[in-house]
């Protein structure tokens, strides 16, 4: 197998995948890729849903690498100690309930999604990012945009499994018709530098059901805006906040969880919930 292998929008799955024989697919270039490994997209195209189960990075910088999963998950990841990047990318639903899940990790260590859109996985409880591993592990999710799905990141831990640390900057996260970020139970989510807008239930969601501990959001310099609920914290859940501008959103605080303020927010002009709930009130901040 070679640690580098190809992919074409002329290529043909029957080749070993070389720079000068690239394979049609990411799952038929998989395969041909030594673990770990690398699939680079040598020319724009659709190459297509693929499950990893070893160390590899599917990489379209330079140019249009895009997969099209009309009724089916885009990217399964389910690999025992595995680390998975991905690396500009289309990730497409086709929206209309065409969608299940942009890129659902089931099992790995860590996984970096950079520089990726994920978008268009509308239908039931469909996802653009769904981090269900039992086995603990880290989510990165850099310079991305996650929209128009049902929930945009979802991390939710089976009952009995080991934490999930998700770490999410830069990031913008819109349109989605429930949360923008969940954390479920048994998981501790970061988010930094990250636009939430127009989600239509929740922006970032701290939510306790699962019968594991407590989720804990903290969340740094993020505009959080336009959304139905902008933060939810449920009862039984953590949410530290930091620098937020949190506005325009039907309801901007609410939940009984235990909230955490460094007093240097801006909220304003929501509907509700303009204070931070439990909190006394900090002169200079919120």
């Amino acid at each position: 197998m070679a640690t580098r292998t190809w992919v074409s929008g002329v290529g043909n799955d029957a080749n070993p995948g070389s720079r000068t024989a690239p394979c049609k697919t990411f799952a038929g270039a998989i395969s041909k890729t030594a673990n770990p490994g690398e699939i680079d997209c040598l020319d724009p195209g659709g190459f297509g849903a693929v499950t990893i189960t070893k160390s590899v990075t599917l990489d379209g910088t330079g140019t249009f690498g895009s997969i099209l999963a009309s009724g089916t998950t885009g990217v399964i990841i389910n690999g025992a100690g595995i680390n998975v990047t991905l690396r500009g990318l289309s990730i497409n639903g086709v929206g209309a309930s065409a969608g299940i899940t942009g890129i659902k990790i089931v099992n790995a260590n860590n996984v970096h999604i950079i520089n990726c859109m994920v978008f268009g996985f509308t239908g039931g409880v469909a996802r653009g990012i769904d981090d269900q591993r039992t086995g603990g592990g880290r989510l990165f999710v850099v310079n991305t945009v996650v929209r128009e799905n049902g929930t945009g990141i979802q991390l939710k831990p089976s009952a009995g499994a080991t934490a999930i640390l998700g770490f999410i900057d830069r990031c913008t996260i819109t349109g989605n018709t429930s949360s923008a970020v969940l954390a479920g139970a048994g998981s501790r989510v970061s988010v930094s530098n990250s636009l939430v807008s127009g989600n239509s239930v929740n922006g970032l969601f701290s939510n306790a059901t699962g019968g594991l501990a407590g989720p804990e959001i903290n969340a740094e310099s993020c505009i959080v805006v336009a959304n139905g609920t902008g933060i939810n914290c449920d009862t039984g859940s953590f949410f530290n906040m930091s620098n937020l501008f949190i506005t325009t959103n039907a309801t901007g605080l609410a939940g009984a969880g235990t909230y955490g303020t460094f007093g240097n927010n801006h909220i304003t002009e929501n509907t509700a919930g303009n204070t931070v709930p439990g909190a006394p009130p900090i002169i200079g901040g919120k």
